[in-house]
């Protein structure tokens, strides 16, 4: 493991800083970038509240088809992500079954940077529904009984009890989610267009370059992701922390 990070930390110093610098600098990596990150943040943050309410229904409630839809929920990490990716561009394109009821509407999916959000949505939502899961499964159902007997309305018991508990492990399921998200490929080339400073994703961008034989390029590119990575799960990883000593 060790020696892939060396190589992956040490390559792109043969351009020298300057050289390491321009390439990371070049407006179609920063909005590579811009659109890998943006889209993983924006995608992990809009499966937070669809999780939370699939867990929800999965752990309190039972229902004819229950097993099937928990299946369901683990499509995105059984498909192959190839497959996926055409799956939701056959799906989103202008004349698929979705798309085509979103043209009329002035609404274009594939091969737009929204077909990027709604790939990298499809594939994060799994580890949302399945970081929650166990932890509403441990939840007592006292203190929401309790918060009823005292009146409160089941939004209160929810903001008030419920959410509160949950929030380290929201926290740790949205940074699931992003983690997937940003290294996201196969799943997201299909249905994004790939065009350059609009619709190209960074770890697309990694293989172009590594197919002109710029491998310097390509692995700063790929050290940038991975110490941006880096920070932002330092930075949820803290948040997770202070949580978890505030509720104590």
């Amino acid at each position: 493991m060790l020696i892939p990070l060396a190589a992956l930390v040490l390559r792109p110093w043969e351009l020298g800083a300057a050289g390491v610098w321009q390439s990371l600098t070049d407006p179609r990596v920063l909005a590579a970038l811009r659109l890998s990150f943006g889209a993983a943040a924006l995608a992990a943050a809009i499966n937070l509240p669809f999780g939370l309410l699939i867990a929800w229904v999965m752990t309190r409630y039972r229902f004819p088809g229950r097993r099937l839809a928990d299946a369901l929920i683990d499509m995105p990490l059984a498909l192959p992500t190839a497959v996926a990716g055409i799956s939701l561009t056959a799906l989103f394109a202008p004349k698929g079954w979705i798309g085509a009821l979103l043209v009329p509407l002035g609404v274009k999916v594939a091969y737009t940077p929204l077909g990027v959000l709604v790939a990298l949505v499809f594939v994060g939502l799994p580890f949302v529904v399945r970081t929650l899961e166990p932890v509403m499964l441990d939840l007592p159902a006292e203190a929401e009984e309790a918060a009823a007997t005292l009146g409160a309305t089941r939004l209160q018991t929810l903001c008030r009890v419920v959410l509160p508990a949950l929030a380290p492990s929201l926290l740790t399921g949205f940074a699931a989610a992003l983690a997937r998200g940003v290294g996201e490929y196969g799943s997201v080339i299909f249905i994004a267009g790939n065009m350059p400073m609009v619709s190209e994703i960074a770890p697309l961008l990694i293989v172009i370059r590594l197919e002109q034989f710029d491998y310097a390029g390509a692995a700063a590119l790929g050290l940038a992701m991975l110490l941006l990575s880096f920070l932002l799960l330092l930075a949820l990883n803290r948040g997770q922390h202070r949580l978890a000593r505030h509720l104590a």
